[in-house]
């Protein structure tokens, strides 16, 4: 029995199922988009620019962004250009592929680029003309499953003109203009190669739409319902009334869910328009950073020799600029580490520039040079060690902290500049210094408070 046991060949052990994550993306953007002819001019839809970038460029930016390592553009309408367009976005991670019966539908559109994914168990398909906030996607992508994404909370008007589809037990059933259904797709979908079979059945039965295609791929494999991110938000510009609305969700999506009560009243009203105003020029955020740099500088000077009203209108007017650079760097895809390494250091030169000439401007009152020092070294070590805390938790990669609630103490960048603002114009350079100090102490007892009551890990 025991040596039966010990020649018995052992049992495999169970292989764990990983789900596919699609490599490949589709993006159909071969239509002629009649209703925007009065913007366009007549060229493609896709090379239609909002904030200031086209809707294609940006769809292959945030695609690549994404994790996706190859992206088929079908073109059609003003092929050239289109394809001209999306070989320089992104060059060598683009195949443009030329849809002869464009024109018959998106349908058809789709199934130019069977041959461009061949040997793709799952591939995403994605229309050019439809803008997605940030994150809109990513879950999609994860599902390892034929899935479309789905607006379950899109507004009546979106409802009307959009895609319907039928949902149950969380599985797309039937998509369509004309189902009886609160809920339409975002145009994104993960599909199989079989996509291309259920394209050629539907364009037999005379329908050659994208929609025709997945009903009849759900028909035999529902498609996992992927419900929209909360907080994302998609837009189909088709109409110039669209292309609007699509502007003012792009720059609502600028803020930041952290910002201070000042960035959210104030600062992001006026930092947001003026980032839109400035995409279509393609200004580097670098050169923002760096102009915002010397604003704080100027502020300084302007503090240090007493001109109380000029150097607090500096200090908030960099204040409000402070935000151009991200904004910009989010609008147009444009983030790197080596830029947010030069706003963090030229930020905290400039806070200590802007608090020791607030010391200097003191040393002309009533109070002892012992005590000013005392009084500026507490700004600035406290306003050191509040962002130190906040940079060094997310280094970490500890829980966020809550800067919304933070923030209503004006303990953040936001709130300590628009402190030193308001008590500059006012000429009192004292209660700038203690307003500052104060309430960088408090966030930073906050902060050491949140994380020393949190279970501690290794780091």
């Amino acid at each position: 029995m025991v040596l039966d046991q010990a020649l018995r060949p052992a049992e495999p052990e169970p292989v764990l199922s990983v789900p596919v994550r699609a490599r490949v993306a589709v993006v159909l953007a071969a239509g002629r988009s009649e209703r925007l002819a009065a913007i366009t001019g007549g060229s493609s839809k896709a090379l239609l620019r909002v904030g200031g970038m086209a809707l294609l460029e940006r769809k292959l930016l945030s695609l690549l962004e994404a994790g996706l390592q190859k992206v088929v553009v079908v073109v059609g309408h003003d092929w050239e250009r289109v394809a001209r367009m999306a070989s320089a976005a992104v060059p060598g991670r683009v195949e443009v592929v030329r849809a002869a019966a464009w024109e018959s539908g998106n349908g058809a559109s789709l199934a130019a680029a069977e041959a461009a994914v061949q040997g793709e168990s799952l591939f995403l398909v994605i229309t050019a003309d439809h803008l997605f906030g940030a994150g809109a996607v990513e879950e999609l992508l994860e599902v390892g499953e034929p899935a479309a994404l789905i607006d379950t909370e899109a507004p009546p008007e979106v409802v009307a003109e959009g895609t319907r589809v039928l949902i149950a037990d969380g599985l797309a059933l039937a998509f369509g203009k004309e189902l009886d259904s609160p809920h339409v797709d975002c145009g994104a979908f993960l599909l199989q190669p079989r996509i291309f079979d259920c394209q050629r059945l539907a364009a037999a039965q005379g329908d050659h739409s994208l929609a025709g295609a997945v009903t009849r791929l759900a028909q035999q494999q529902p498609l996992r319902a992927v419900t929209l991110p909360l907080g994302s938000w998609w837009v189909d510009v088709d109409t110039a009334d669209d292309r609007r609305r699509a502007l003012r969700s792009l720059r609502r999506s600028l803020a930041k869910p952290s910002d201070g009560l000042v960035s959210r009243l104030i600062n992001r009203p006026l930092s947001t328009r003026l980032s839109m105003a400035l995409a279509p020029q393609r200004v580097a955020p670098d050169l923002i950073t760096l102009i915002v740099f010397f604003c704080g500088l100027l502020g300084a000077v302007a503090l240090g020799t007493a001109h109380g009203l000029v150097g607090g209108l500096l200090v908030q007017l960099s204040s409000v600029v402070d935000g151009v650079d991200g904004e910009l760097a989010r609008l147009q895809l444009r983030g790197s580490s080596r830029g947010a390494i030069l706003d963090s250091v030229l930020d905290r030169v400039a806070d200590a520039a802007i608090l020791v000439a607030l010391g200097v401007w003191t040393l002309n009152g009533p109070l002892a040079p012992a005590a000013v020092l005392l009084l500026t070294g507490a700004a600035v070590s406290g306003a050191f060690l509040s962002m130190a805390l906040k940079d060094r938790a997310a280094a970490l990669r500890l829980p966020a902290f809550p800067e919304r609630r933070l923030g209503l103490f004006l303990a953040g960048r936001d709130g300590r500049l628009f402190l030193v603002a308001v008590f500059a114009v006012l000429g009192q350079p004292v209660l700038a210094l203690i307003a500052v100090a104060v309430t960088s102490a408090a966030a930073a007892a906050v902060r050491l408070y949140i994380v020393w009551r949190r279970p501690s890990r290794r780091a």
